[in-house]
């Protein structure tokens, strides 16, 4: 697999917008939604989950060309501009048709597509519903938009995958690479918090007492080690077993051919894995099973057993985002630790319908490799 280097990170959550701030929520309480009066409460599954706080797309990004943002579009925008300031990149001096944009999420915006599809009925005849409200309904709205907001004219894609999300992103933005189809990508998973978003995680196995949450990050990616990186991907791979006897066998051939690869990037497996991460489901023998076997496959491949972390009890549940706010928060406890510098972390993934997947990252403080 091509190494492809992240040389900066946006991220929009409950449990903050920096990787330093979710690095910190990794380290306090456990978050629950804030107990001010909700006008919708009786459309919530148990209350209304963890939004980003505060979060309102005009106040954000302006009047201007924001009319139709729903929210998942307006939060990708900000977390894709967050993510070019904070790798210092400036969108202009680069080709556009060379910059892309690939994007993960569930089913895009739930809400959109609930919303317009009861106007189809309610509305008056000939079905008057109102025709601006529709590019919302498309998963790939949030890419398209934030392509145009930015001025990229590179490869655009949205993976609905899921848990299985961001592995799927990184695996697919490493093709991309690697073939030459583009220089540069903003890469990752955001999906937004709604009524309707979180009837779908209760009726799709939300773990019990975990709140819905939304948000995500958006990650710049390029080939190779990079200038400066923050996280170097060095092993990704996915799979699928259509039995839960046979899952977490597959997901630890999925551990095992990520460290190969990691290993052919001259990763020290030696030094171990210091971090597992990954979003827990509603079924505890699965997720044990699961652990289990990540635990074996890295015993046998010299690893003491990792540390287990998540932001899902300080974000909330989000989805297919939570993967990625996990790296953003592991590349966070990188950033101002230069003790940690090489230090390899595992993001293993799997969905209730069977696929499975594990990617190995190596972290670094910044400036690591101008000392």
């Amino acid at each position: 697999m091509t190494t492809m280097a992240i040389t900066g990170a946006g991220t929009v959550s409950a449990a903050g917008r920096t990787p330093a701030a979710l690095a910190a929520a990794l380290r306090g309480p456990a978050a629950s939604p804030a107990t001010t009066e909700n006008p919708d409460a009786e459309a919530w599954p148990g209350g209304p989950g963890l939004a980003v706080d505060g979060f309102d797309i005009r106040a954000e990004l302006g009047r201007k060309g924001t009319s139709f943002f729903d929210r998942r579009t307006g939060l990708t925008v900000v977390a894709c501009g967050q993510a070019l300031a904070d790798a210092g990149v400036e969108v202009g001096t680069l080709d556009p048709a060379r910059v892309g944009i690939v994007l993960g999420t569930t089913a895009g915006s739930v809400r959109s597509s609930v919303d317009y599809a009861v106007d189809t009925f309610v509305q008056d005849r000939p079905y008057m519903v109102n025709a601006g409200l529709f590019p919302t309904t498309v998963m790939n709205c949030a890419a398209g938009q934030a392509a145009i907001w930015f001025g990229l004219r590179g490869v655009n894609a949205t993976i609905a995958g899921g848990a299985m999300a961001l592995i799927s992103v990184l695996r697919y933005s490493a093709n991309l690479l690697r073939t030459g189809q583009a220089d540069l990508l903003l890469a990752g998973v955001i999906d937004e918090l709604s009524p309707h978003a979180a009837w779908l995680a209760r009726t799709s196995g939300l773990p019990p007492a975990t709140y819905p949450g939304e948000g995500g990050a958006m990650f710049v990616l390029s080939q190779g080690g990079g200038t400066d990186p923050d996280v170097e991907i060095l092993g990704v791979a996915v799979g699928f077993s259509a039995t839960f006897a046979d899952r977490p066998a597959a997901l630890g051939g999925c551990v095992r051919r990520a460290l190969a690869s990691a290993e052919r990037a001259g990763a020290d497996l030696g030094g171990g894995v210091a971090a597992v991460w990954g979003r827990p489901t509603a079924d505890e023998r699965e997720d044990r099973a699961m652990w289990r076997e990540v635990c074996r496959e890295l015993d046998a491949a010299g690893s003491a057993k990792p540390e287990l972390l998540t932001t899902q009890a300080h974000a909330g549940d989000c989805g297919s985002a939570t993967a990625a706010l996990d790296l953003t928060a592991v590349l966070g406890r990188h950033r101002d630790s230069p003790e940690r510098d090489g230090e390899l972390s595992m993001l293993v993934s799997h969905t209730p319908d069977g696929a499975v997947g594990a990617a190995v990252v190596r972290g670094w403080s910044r400036g690591a490799h101008r000392r």
